[in-house]
């Protein structure tokens, strides 16, 4: 690991506090600069990572605590998504949504895992560069489209219901998957996985929702100051933590937090102010840490640049394909919208590739294809969605300026077909 310029020069709590600043300026200064350029601040985020990290300036090396604080980043960014997202807005999509996941997960795992069998790897590295495929990390398209105002758009419903049933559909193949790595399939440990997964994520969305509605206004008589975000804040690292145990990712559990208090915080502006907030300053951890994964150096080996390049490829071609024909009913180019939104792998990706690499099934080589995939795939996907997205964010621009004059409007933005 690449030691930071400064870690010998100064103390423990001196080198953290160095870490904060350098990771938030950078994210800061070259999101400024992207978006000046018209592209998506988080791909200046991202880039931002790679500049800083060992791979070019190495102000910064990835660490435990820089790791914690990405993932505390993205928890909070699935909260304050959640907060914008009704569950009767997802139960409306439901349907197309869970045919979304499912082909957005089968189709990336078959060529994944073909396209590993041709390239000479074992039957078991290309199961599990096949898994790294599956799942999306929704962190990344949540927040292009919280930056255009667009989470409730139609498709943007699509995903976040997606990539909900994506993970857990992920979470199965991955237990499935490490058991043949292991020698073994627990079949009694799987379906339990999977009941839990499916009942956590069922109850908090159908009656957890209900009954923080009907308790919110005892919990805004608090003396606590802030009582309603306070709880939020509880709540989402609450129902984190439950979903860690249960063997869902905590990022899950932090959107239905925040999906739960989603009708309750309608009336509570201040909430969303404070929620935002937080997350603005905590986000841009996860978005450079990501970038900060990357080692460049791994790649003077000519095959492994060929076969990072293809498989991100195969990558994003496979959501778009996948997830494209299940949304396909809304027509070509809302159907692209979701097939892009499902494509970053970010964080998820990375964490399947280093399973692998703790079982000692897949080689740093791989790990590294695997890295690249991941991180490309967060670059990609950003400035496709903006583009995708772009009559949707006219027509609420329209709406926001009629609203603004007294009209109330409906368009394209507002419903779907």
């Amino acid at each position: 690991m690449t030691t930071p310029f400064f870690a010998v020069a100064v103390g423990h709590t001196t080198e953290i506090l160095l870490t904060l600043f350098i990771m938030l300026a950078a994210a800061k200064i070259t999101a400024e600069i992207f978006e000046r350029l018209k592209q998506p601040a988080v791909v200046g985020e991202i880039l931002a990572g790679v500049l800083i990290g060992g791979s070019v300036l190495g102000w910064v090396a990835p660490s435990e605590f820089t790791n914690t604080l990405a993932e505390i980043g993205v928890i909070f960014l699935l909260f304050t998504v959640g907060l914008e997202t009704k569950p009767s807005a997802i139960f409306k999509v439901g349907k197309l949504a869970a045919i979304v996941a499912v082909l957005g997960v089968i189709v990336p795992f078959v060529a994944g895992y073909l396209l590993m069998l041709a390239w000479g790897a074992a039957n078991v590295q290309a199961l599990f560069i096949g898994t790294a495929l599956v799942a999306t990390s929704i962190g990344i398209t949540a927040r292009v489209l919280s930056a255009m105002g667009l989470l409730d758009a139609p498709t943007s419903r699509i995903i976040l219901g997606a990539a909900v049933i994506d993970d857990i559909l992920g979470l199965i193949i991955l237990a499935i998957v490490s058991s043949v790595a292991e020698g073994r399939v627990d079949y009694i440990e799987i379906v339990t996985t999977i009941a839990l997964a499916v009942g956590f994520t069922a109850f908090i969305a159908l009656v957890g929702a209900k009954v923080l509605t009907n308790f919110a206004p005892t919990i805004e008589r608090l003396r606590t100051s802030d009582s309603f975000f306070v709880f939020g804040l509880v709540l989402c690292l609450g129902l984190s933590v439950a979903a860690a145990y249960i063997g869902i990712a905590a990022i899950i559990g932090a959107f239905l937090a925040g999906m739960a208090l989603a009708e309750a915080s309608e009336k509570n502006h201040d909430m969303h102010k404070q929620t935002s907030a937080v997350t603005e300053f905590l986000v841009p951890f996860f978005l450079v840490n990501i970038g900060m994964q990357l080692k460049l150096e791994v790649f003077r080996d000519t095959s492994v640049i060929v076969l990072a390049i293809v498989l991100t490829i195969l990558a994003v071609l496979t959501k778009l394909i996948g997830c494209g024909l299940g949304a396909m009913s809304l027509g070509w180019r809302r159907a692209a919208q979701v097939g892009m939104g499902m494509s970053p792998r970010g964080e998820v990706g990375i964490v399947v590739a280093q399973i692998g690499l703790s079982l000692a099934v897949i080689n740093d080589s791989l790990y590294a294809v695997v890295l690249f995939m991941a991180v490309a795939t967060t670059l990609i996907a950003p400035p496709f969605l903006k583009w995708l997205f772009a009559t949707e964010k006219a027509a609420k621009d329209d709406v926001d300026s009629d609203d603004a004059g007294g009209i109330v409007a409906q368009g394209d933005f507002c419903k779907i077909g």
